[in-house]
Order: structure tokens, then C-alpha cells, then sequence
């Protein structure tokens, strides 16, 4: 993966790219009017973090083309905002000052939803496998501005790691999150979609290990919660009995904590 900028960017922008570049140990490209598939040709490689003065992409010439934007939390955060349940938010019993661990981040929507709902009080760990997907959000998270101020802030907040998150749950003390959360990429698709066909592409693909969850309940204070198909045959493997229905295709299924034992 290279690192680069867009072709008319400011000398700030071009920093920011330098210290992405430093931070996750891949080369950083000086544009310089040139192609992507000029620097590929050229170097070797064909995925790219480009950055621009108001938005990062992830680019896999020929392939993906991958934005960072909020997507769907957007309209869920207005909504809750506006008084109407987020069934995620309910399934998780998400209070203002909660820590939340997102194991599965992706482009980072529910940890969104979480960091609002936690409020400035609280806090997000979004923990992400894939280099790629993890630079791109980590990115988008500090750069992207929408017009709710509140949204921006919950944005700033979210603290990304760059981690396998068993390795990650390994590392964290007893009871020292509210909520651990995985919306593990769906092996059969829900629908084709413009906007969730490239994420497949680049995403982790894996099914949850039981030690995962073995060591979430160590780790949760509150409850563990994982979002699935709603008839999948996951919730069963794994342990989560109670499970709060969507309306829709998807549930999410709660392992509620009992620190009493």
C-alpha cells in the first residue's frame, strides 16, 4: 500500500499524508501530477490512501474506490437525537459515560452511533484488522465534517486501533468496558449495494473465534452484543441466547454480564 495525495493539495494536507505514512509504516508518494496507475506501474503496488484538503479515499486501481463517510449513522443519529430508539444502541444499553469496545469497526458507523450516545463523557475503542480499512477511517474520522457539530466531535472522539481484536481483547484488563460490540462482516450478503460492495473487498471476512467471546466476557462490564442475520446459526455457536430483533434481515444478540458470580 502507498500512501499519496490528491494533485492540487495544501503543503498541510501533504504533512498529514508524511505522519499516515509514519504512523502505519507504508511509503508515502509525492503526487506530483502524476497518475495512480503511473505509480503503480512504477512501484509495484495498486492500492493507495489518498488524501485531499477535505476527504480520503482507500483506491485499489482497477478495482475499488472506497470514501470515508458517516453512511447510514448520519440518519441513526438524527433519529436518535430526535427521540427515536436506535435498536442497537437499546440492545447494548448504552448510557452517557460508557466505554465501548467496536471489534469490528469497519468504516466505523456503529462505533459513530456509540460515541454519540456515550457523549462526551464516554469512550469508543473502534479496533480494526485491515490495514487498509483501518487507515482509511482513522483518516476520515478527523478530517470529515458534516453539519451537526455534535456528530463531528463524536468523531474526533473515537479512538481507532489497528489490531486482530482476540489480540486486542487479550490485552485489556478484567471489567474494564461497559460493552463489547462485533458486526462481523456477513458471509452471504444482505443485498448488493453500491456503497457495501467495495467494503467486502477490503474487509475481514473471518468468522468469530469462541475464545473471542470467552475473553469479551472478561472484559465487559455490562454486556457483550453482536449483530447477525437474524436466523443465522451464529448466535447459537456462540452463546448469545437473548437476541433483539431489527424489523429487518438482522438481529442483534446480548450476553448480559452478571458480575455478581
Amino acid at each position: 500500500m502507498i500512501i499519496t495525495t490528491g494533485d492540487m493539495t495544501s503543503e498541510a494536507v501533504i504533512e498529514r499524508a508524511r505522519q499516515l505514512s509514519k504512523h502505519i509504516e507504508v511509503p508515502f508518494v509525492e503526487r506530483r501530477k502524476q497518475s495512480l496507475p503511473r505509480i503503480m506501474k512504477r512501484l509495484g503496488d495498486d492500492q493507495f490512501i489518498v488524501l485531499t484538503d477535505d476527504e480520503v479515499r482507500f483506491t485499489q486501481v482497477g478495482k475499488t474506490d472506497l470514501f470515508y463517510h458517516p453512511s447510514m449513522a448520519y440518519l441513526r443519529i438524527k433519529r436518535h437525537l430526535s427521540g427515536i430508539e436506535d435498536v442497537m444502541i437499546r440492545a447494548a444499553n448504552v448510557q452517557a459515560g460508557d466505554t465501548i469496545l467496536d471489534c469490528t469497526a469497519g468504516l466505523g458507523s456503529d462505533a459513530l452511533v456509540f460515541s454519540v450516545a456515550a457523549g462526551a463523557s464516554g469512550r469508543v475503542i473502534a479496533c480494526e484488522s485491515e490495514l487498509a480499512m483501518y487507515a482509511l477511517v482513522r483518516e476520515g474520522l478527523q478530517i470529515y465534517t458534516t453539519e451537526m457539530e455534535v456528530v463531528n466531535e463524536a468523531m474526533r472522539r473515537i479512538e481507532m486501533i489497528h489490531s486482530n481484536h482476540l489480540d486486542l481483547l487479550k490485552s485489556l484488563p478484567d471489567q474494564s468496558v461497559d460493552v463489547v460490540y462485533f458486526d462481523p462482516m456477513f458471509r452471504k450478503p444482505v443485498r448488493t449495494s453500491a456503497a457495501i460492495d467495495p467494503l467486502r473487498n477490503v474487509a475481514n471476512h473471518e468468522a468469530l473465534h469462541e475464545d473471542v467471546i470467552v475473553e469479551a466476557k472478561r472484559v465487559a462490564r455490562r454486556s457483550i452484543v453482536l449483530k447477525e442475520l437474524k436466523y443465522s446459526g451464529e448466535f447459537k455457536r456462540l452463546g448469545f441466547e437473548d437476541t433483539v430483533q431489527t424489523g429487518s434481515k438482522l438481529a442483534y444478540g446480548v450476553i448480559a454480564i452478571d458480575n455478581d458470580k
